[in-house]
């Protein structure tokens, strides 16, 4: 939705920007090119996108700034700038993983593609992070019930997870894509079943989005990421998110409202209830609403745009200014 976001964002010229979620750099190339005075910052947690990011720096000197980490790491990387609280005119968040990770076989995202169960955004920058495989190898049935259920939105939960933990007693140790995606399977009558919006979809998709979530602490990091956003943005800046499941849309959703922390909302428990707090269900965080939504219905890809890129097809757009 890369029309949408220079429509919201408004990059005009001598202003500095955040693109939270670099990836392959579609949407930060979009805003230097519609602005030559316009400057942005590029901040992804993976070490390819970051070196993609490096190399684009090259066509756009003194105008792109690439950080490489997640989104509780950003305070300290613009520390390193000298930016601080109310330093930055817009930022943008296009949250799940990029088409780069799903196309890599090698990263372990995709349910379509063979390869190592990884999952790591990060992939080996941080020591001793453990893969999608290192879950499945010692979480016990219920923790692994209670992933599925509240990460993924999966009914079939209890008999994935016991199906999971049965696969450990005939295999050593689950370590490929296919190898989870068969033993998902074991668990369906047929080879695919329908999504929301009655399209066909893998049976393993919502196992696959429940264990990434989780190995990446995603939904953590976008608590995060909204609260640094109002932080960081200045009177009368703007905010563009992207959003791809109901999860990601919810916490933002939370944050237009101002509940930080609600149980009965969402019963995943966030950490980042503010900058250095450590929250749990029981508490209940209400802020001042500042956020003004842009439009008034929530923005979705048109059909020319989901034919052209169909995994833009679940997509959820909101613009917001402070």
């Amino acid at each position: 939705m890369a029309e949408e976001v220079i429509q919201y964002l408004n990059p005009e010229p001598g202003k500095t920007f955040i693109d939270m979620t670099f990836g392959a750099g579609g949407h930060t190339k979009r805003i230097l090119d519609h602005s030559p005075d316009v400057t942005v910052i590029a901040l992804d947690r993976d070490e390819e996108a970051h070196e993609l990011a490096l190399n684009m720096r090259e066509d756009y000197p003194n105008r792109l700034i690439p950080l490489l980490g997640k989104f509780s790491e950003l305070p300290d990387l613009l520390k390193t700038h000298g930016l601080g609280s109310a330093s930055i005119d817009g930022i943008l968040f296009d949250f799940g993983c990029s088409s780069m990770q799903f196309d890599q076989a090698e990263r372990g995202f995709a349910v379509s593609k063979n390869g190592p169960l990884d999952m790591r955004m990060d992939k080996n920058r941080i020591q001793g992070q453990p893969t999608a495989a290192d879950v499945l190898a010692t979480i016990g049935e219920n923790e692994l019930a209670r992933i599925l259920k509240i990460y993924g939105e999966e009914k079939c939960s209890k008999k994935i997870a016991r199906a999971v933990v049965d696969a450990r007693y005939m295999l050593k140790r689950i370590e490929t894509t296919k190898q989870l995606t068969d033993i998902v399977n074991s668990c369906f009558d047929n080879d695919f079943r329908l999504d929301k919006l009655q399209r066909p979809a893998h049976n393993a998709t919502k196992t696959f989005q429940a264990l990434r979530i989780f190995v990446n602490d995603e939904l953590n990091e976008i608590n995060y990421g909204m609260l640094l956003a109002e932080r960081l943005i200045k009177q009368d800046g703007r905010l563009v998110t992207i959003t791809f499941h109901s999860l990601e849309d919810l916490i933002v959703k939370r944050h237009l409202m101002g509940h930080l922390i609600d149980s009965v909302a969402n019963p995943v428990p966030l950490r980042y209830c503010s900058h250095g707090l450590s929250g749990n269900d029981e508490n209940i965080v209400v802020k001042e609403v500042k956020w003004q939504q842009l439009h008034k219905h929530v923005l979705t890809p048109t059909t020319e745009e989901v034919e052209k890129n169909p995994r833009s097809r679940s997509a959820k757009f909101r613009g917001f200014v402070y």
